[in-house]
């Protein structure tokens, strides 16, 4: 495991509305406590998705598939900041537009390891060279570009090699009749 420094993220009442900060271990310990969350998705010109394997030192899903990268909001940041920061950290990734398109709350748990609590922003960022993008190894164990349509498929077969909130993104995108 990779020993990582303490993060405080902001926790939210069930309207999203900030109430405070709270060290990022504490909420996902337990029942986990409701935080701010986003799944930021990329594509490229030809609308494949990016998608990133979790490093195995992640404590909740590790080496599990993920819809490019998610991660937590820090005071005073939006969604689109949020995922801005992230994507730079964790791909090295310059987005200069990202897109917000829904949110939603789930609470799964992982193992009896922890929890996830969050309400979950979706946030895209399209026509991106893959080829430009850098793993950081330390949240990143692979990538793979894939066509939407076909990871849906995957979903019916192969659902325990992704991650929760990936698969529950997908599922709104449907309702919502959003297409990507």
């Amino acid at each position: 495991m990779v020993a990582r420094k303490s993060e405080r993220i902001v926790i939210v009442d069930d309207d999203d509305n900030a109430i405070g900060e709270e060290d990022k271990e504490k909420c996902h310990y337990g029942g986990g406590i409701l935080h701010r969350a986003f799944l930021a998705m990329v594509f490229n010109k030809s609308g494949e998705l990016l998608l990133t394997r979790r490093s195995s030192s992640k404590k909740l899903w590790p080496g599990y598939w993920d819809g490019t990268v998610a991660s937590h909001l820090f005071k005073g940041e939006n969604y689109e900041q949020a995922s801005k920061r992230r994507l730079m950290e964790e791909i090295g990734l310059t987005a200069n537009i990202i897109t917000y398109a829904f949110k939603f709350r789930y609470k799964i748990e992982y193992e009896n390891i922890g929890t996830e609590h969050e309400i979950c922003a979706i946030t895209f960022v399209r026509g991106v060279n893959f080829d430009n993008i850098t793993p950081n190894i330390e949240e990143i164990s692979e990538i793979m570009p894939i066509d939407p349509r076909l990871l849906r498929e995957e979903f019916r077969t192969k659902k325990d090699n992704y991650v929760p909130w990936l698969i529950l993104a997908f599922d709104h995108l449907a309702e919502q009749s959003i297409g990507i």
